[in-house]
């Protein structure tokens, strides 16, 4: 597990009517502060990568669909530095992804049709603390597909 990554079992409360699929409480231990909510599709095969951020913690679940989540340590101070991590996530395999500053991240959409990632982070978007890299920059040397 890289440095600092946390995951969190999520519950899902299902009956004939649909289900109810938690995602953050403040009494988790992940929880730090709201900052916002958003919902990022990506159609299958697409990838949206690679991005970091300098000050904002990442809280990721998937809500519909299926993606490979990567994470890339590029914190030399880190015991992790340089390493890769995915997680599969999906509502089948269903948790929260915390992942603290300074850790580039992306997904690709594995799904048939489109996948919704939630993201509950700890300030608001703000274009000017996130690094962006394109998904085939020889830096990570990562294969997507």
């Amino acid at each position: 597990m890289i440095e600092g990554v946390k995951i969190t079992e999520l519950k899902q409360i299902k009956d004939e009517r649909g289900k109810i699929m938690h995602m953050m409480k403040n009494n988790f231990e992940v929880f730090k502060k709201f900052g916002e909510i958003y919902f990022s599709t990506v159609n299958n095969s697409y990838i949206k990568a690679w991005h970091l951020h300098k000050e904002a913690t990442l809280n990721y679940a998937c809500i519909h669909g299926k993606v490979r989540y990567v994470l890339f340590d590029d914190r030399k101070s880190s015991k992790t530095f340089g390493e890769i991590q995915e997680f599969i996530l999906s509502p089948e395999n269903y948790f929260l992804v915390t992942v603290p500053p300074m850790i580039w991240n992306g997904f690709i959409g594995i799904h048939t049709e489109y996948s919704i990632i939630a993201n509950c982070m700890t300030i608001t978007h703000n274009e000017n603390e996130m690094v962006r890299k394109d998904p085939f920059d020889s830096y990570f040397s990562y294969k997507w597909i």
